[in-house]
């Protein structure tokens, strides 16, 4: 499996080279994620725009690495989903608790106000 890691000063794109999103490459981007980490970055974007199809099984893993990057005081989205996959994940009714956005730039966004968000409740 191949992918694209792109780190940026707040954030790290992740773009998966891959066909299908399986349960196994949702471990694997967790487990890219998690070494992102233990290097410093707390916000991902996993960019999915090569992802043309989707196993609902990978919702759950997903859904479990949102969990965990949130709990750690992070940000994670999810991007340019083909409709098929977007499809896969109303299915599963995880768009309703993982950020997803059609757009880069709006991922990008998200991240934004949610570290500019973190910061602000942290000072007071």
């Amino acid at each position: 499996m191949e992918f694209k890691i792109d780190t940026k000063p707040t954030y790290t794109v992740i773009t998966p080279d891959s066909g299908d999103l399986s349960v196994n490459l949702a471990e694997v981007i967790r487990q890219k994620v998690g070494e992102a980490t233990e290097a410093g970055s707390h916000n991902f974007v996993i960019d999915l725009q090569h992802i043309g199809n989707m196993d609902m099984a990978a919702g759950d893993v997903l859904l479990e690495l949102h969990n965990t990057v949130y709990n750690r005081g992070g940000s994670l989205v999810f991007t340019s989903p083909e409709d098929v996959v977007m499809q896969t994940l109303k299915k599963g009714q995880y768009h309703l608790s993982l950020n997803i956005t059609p757009t880069l730039v709006e991922a990008i966004d998200i991240i934004s106000m949610e570290v500019l968000e973190r910061d602000l409740l942290g000072e007071s």
